[in-house]
């Protein structure tokens, strides 16, 4: 069973001020995967996420969606960072939650894919209004909305020694960099630079035309299948260790150059990974606060 964490007072307004650091997803792709989703949402779930948001969020998510990267190392939130990965065993290029969802003390549930379940259960009780104040529900529909991201960058679903590629140093063509921020950003940022003039609009609107009449069209449907909300979250690791190992280690050496050859065959994945985190997030805030919330339980 998910532990369900309790959270205090909200403090985005102060985490605003930060320097964001680099986690999961730069701010990019963070900000890609729920614009994506937010576009998704249908009128029930809309209302719910824009209730929720601070109002200097102007209704917009994915402004605050890099928020739990910016205040985990506070002391108050220190207790998130163990929720942003999965550190699976090296080289078995594969994933159980209960062998690999735990904190490095061994705490279970203490994991990307457990936070997804747990803040998703918490969202479960915005239905019940003001008769339920165990959960803050604004921390929890960020905190999932970012985790959807994290899961779906495959190094985050990575190996225990390298952590993630962090550890694995490399050159991004002509600067220093490691395997995991090459993941994180650089292919982000110098697919902005190649391809769109640095426009994240553009960038946006190419990857929704994907799945609405483009290439991933007819993939969309298997990309929102889900038996169980709360036991999903381990399809996507699933997939991502899967890719960390077939696309993201595969061929890397430390202080390797990764240029070209490295980029035009990964960028695809990346964005692949992008939208999919985006259409996920939007089924699963369209269940849990649209009319029926089928497939999981409210939690207790």
């Amino acid at each position: 069973m998910v532990v369900l964490w309790r959270l205090s007072s909200l403090l985005v307004a102060l985490a605003l001020v930060l320097v964001p650091r680099t986690h999961g997803w730069s701010k990019e792709g963070h900000v890609l995967t729920c614009r994506i989703a937010q576009g998704l949402l249908e009128p029930e779930a809309a209302a719910a996420v824009e209730n929720l948001l601070p109002d200097y969020a102007n209704g917009d998510l994915s402004s605050l969606c890099v928020w739990p990267d910016q205040i985990r190392h506070w002391y108050k939130y220190r207790w998130t960072s163990p929720l942003h990965f999965i550190d699976t065993p090296d080289n078995a290029c594969s994933y159980e939650y209960s062998r690999d969802c735990h904190d490095t003390n061994g705490v279970k549930d203490m994991c990307v894919a457990g936070a997804i379940q747990n803040f998703t259960s918490q969202l479960v009780h915005y239905r019940e209004g003001t008769s339920d104040r165990r959960y803050n529900m604004t921390e929890a529909l960020l905190f999932l909305s970012h985790f959807m991201g994290d899961i779906h960058q495959p190094m985050h679903v990575g190996f225990t020694t390298d952590e993630g590629g962090n550890t694995i140093s490399v050159r991004w063509f002509r600067h220093k960099s490691n395997l995991h921020h090459v993941w994180d950003r650089e292919i982000i940022l110098t697919a902005l630079a190649d391809y769109y003039e640095k426009n994240l609009d553009s960038l946006q609107e190419d990857l929704v035309g994907n799945f609405t009449d483009g290439i991933w069209f007819d993939d969309v449907a298997s990309w929102e299948e889900c038996d169980d909300l709360l036991t999903c979250s381990n399809k996507y690791a699933n997939e991502s260790i899967n890719l960390a190992c077939k696309w993201g280690y595969k061929g890397v050496e430390p202080g390797q150059t990764l240029a070209d050859e490295y980029f035009n065959s990964r960028m695809p994945i990346v964005m692949k990974r992008i939208a999919q985190g985006g259409v996920r997030l939007a089924m699963i805030l369209n269940l849990v606060f649209g009319d029926s919330q089928h497939g999981f339980a409210a939690a207790s």
